[in-house]
């Protein structure tokens, strides 16, 4: 099955159902289902503002299934429309608007139990041992 590794805080923000896209310097043609894996690097300025969420953290295992959906190019309609939705979760869209971005639509996320894992960059394929 098809996996993509995501740097927490928004590994668990995916899993814990806060943020609906994952985002990206390259665009993929791939729909079906995903696993969500938790990378064991942190982005530690954005863990700090998500403290009061009191999420769990669980670095360098999959945590979680969901079906990429589409992929769309992130332009200025899109972005204000992502920080109306959440403006916490989304705001780093506002730095990043000199980048070329697109958005993977996550849906159908549910949260499973903790399987350790070694992340890889891109989308790669998890085999079970």
């Amino acid at each position: 099955m098809k996996a993509i590794t995501i740097k927490e805080p928004w590994a668990t923000l995916i899993a814990e159902g806060y943020k609906e896209y994952e985002f990206r310097v390259w665009k993929t043609n791939y729909r079906g289902e995903v696993l969500i894996h938790a990378g064991k690097s942190f982005d530690e300025e954005n863990l700090k503002r998500f403290s009061k969420r009191n999420l769990k953290y669980s670095p360098g295992k999959i945590i979680a299934k969901a079906t990429i959906t589409d992929c769309v190019l992130v332009d200025e309609e899109f972005s204000n429309k992502m920080l109306e939705k959440d403006s916490e979760v989304y705001s780093n869209l506002k730095r990043k608007r000199d980048k070329k971005l697109y958005g993977f639509k996550l849906e159908n996320v549910e949260k499973i139990e903790p399987i350790e894992a070694n992340g890889k960059l891109s989308l790669w394929e998890y085999n079970k041992k």
